[in-house]
């Protein structure tokens, strides 16, 4: 768990804030509750999709959370500088058995079609659930990717990137083959849980008979506006998680961050490849530890987290400082220590991780901790380097586990009348 910082603002080119509007699609479920006291209109079980082009406009001012749009065309795919979101889910399909790329083209044409609509606050394209019939698009994001057997399966191996080979092993992995890995990766994530839930179902469903299910995972942040001001999120241990990620506004983030748009291959220009692992951490032990133990192990007071050689939360860390003793002020062991990208070469990540908690095993234990979601321009340059460094003695790896992983390549972002994913399969 890199200590970097998180994004807290929208960025204009994915995620401009806007009112949910028809956009010539059908009214929105925004026009939809605003004007259902109005005109009486009940909806049994049969309403269905045809109750929201049946519904008349204007609508009704929603709340700051459930107005905020982030926009499916633009240069990136959306879900990837935007700052973290309440609910996720992340979800990886295989495709069936004789499926292959024109099946592929299929697919991502359906769901780019129902990721643009749903994002808009408007109903899917058929057979809509009502689910988040109440809400507006509450920031709802839905980004796709590829993995390295998709490319197998579609007969397009001479396209697939250097930079989607497996990742090393590392020592502390203990995966789990079946939620690791897959063909389609979908990510999506919202202020709303109902939202981000409709989202996933009407995914899962235009998969039809294209892909299956292989693995999915749900998560949650902080809900927007919890706090008195926008601050770094805390994960579940209670640390804040993510003081250094790198920021849209730094000189060389798109550079870190994403594909160039004369890299190779061609058809992931302003793409990103982004790392998945599901990381259990150990709360009961983290928990016997005393307060002075944890913040040693990460590095950083827990009330603030600012480093444990001075300051505020974003005060430079003086690995140098010792104690009367001589000690190092931030043990040599320390998470916060080991992950800084100027003691790995440079090597920085966007992380967008969620927490998850999936109950409590047989004896006690909670099955709880963090999805990590880290984006780079090259893995082998993001992330396998710092993760190779806190293989070698990181002091937190005694309290969490890694116990799933995956790889995508996420292309960049559909330009109008494009779906995601279009210039591989058809170019």
């Amino acid at each position: 768990m890199p200590d970097q910082s998180l994004p807290q603002a929208r960025t204009p080119e994915s995620a401009v804030r806007k009112p949910a509007a028809d956009g010539g699609h059908g009214i929105s479920r925004r026009a939809l509750i605003g004007t259902a006291g109005a005109t009486g209109l009940v909806l049994g079980a049969a309403g269905g999709a045809a109750g929201y082009a049946a519904a008349p406009a204007p609508a009704t001012p929603l709340t700051s959370v459930g107005s905020e749009r982030a926009m499916f065309h633009g240069k990136h795919q959306p879900g990837i500088t935007e700052g973290l979101q309440a609910r996720g889910h992340l979800v990886a399909f295989d495709l069936a058995a004789g499926a292959g790329r024109k099946e592929a083209a299929a697919l991502l044409r359906r769901w780019s079609a129902t990721a643009e609509r749903l994002m808009a606050g408007e109903a899917a394209p058929h057979d809509d659930t009502d689910v988040a019939r109440d809400a507006g698009p509450s920031a709802l994001t839905i980004t796709f990717g590829f993995g390295h057997s998709f490319f197998g399966r579609t007969g397009l191996e001479k396209q697939r990137p250097g930079a989607l080979d497996p990742l090393p092993d590392f020592s502390s992995d203990q995966l789990d083959k079946a939620r690791s890995d897959g063909d389609l990766w979908v990510q999506i994530g919202a202020d709303d849980a109902l939202v981000a839930f409709h989202a996933l179902r009407a995914i899962q469903k235009d998969a039809g008979s294209a892909a299956r299910v292989r693995w999915q995972m749900n998560g949650f942040n902080r809900t927007p506006g919890a706090t008195a001001r926008p601050m770094t999120a805390r994960n579940l241990m209670g640390q804040i998680d993510g003081t250094r990620n790198p920021k849209p506004a730094d000189a060389d983030f798109d550079q870190r961050i994403f594909v160039p748009a004369s890299g190779e291959p061609a058809w992931m220009a302003n793409g990103s490849y982004a790392v998945v692992r599901r990381i259990r951490m150990l709360l009961d032990d983290w928990e016997k530890l005393s307060l002075t133990a944890q913040e040693a192990v990460i590095g950083r007071r827990k009330a603030d987290g600012a480093p444990l050689s001075g300051g505020t939360e974003t005060t430079p860390m003086d690995l140098d400082k010792a104690d009367a003793k001589g000690e190092y002020v931030v043990p040599i062991n320390a998470h916060a220590r080991i992950t800084r990208p100027d003691r790995n070469g440079g090597a920085a990540m966007l992380r967008r991780p969620f927490s998850f908690h999936d109950g409590i095993d047989a004896d006690g234990t909670p099955d709880a901790g963090l999805l990590f979601v880290c984006w780079q321009a090259d893995p082998l340059r993001g992330f396998v380097p710092v993760q190779r460094k806190l293989d070698r003695g990181d002091a937190l790896s005694k309290y969490i586990r890694h116990e799933s992983s995956g790889l995508f390549a996420v292309p960049g972002g559909a330009a109008d009348g494009e779906y995601v994913g279009q210039r591989l399969l058809e170019g």
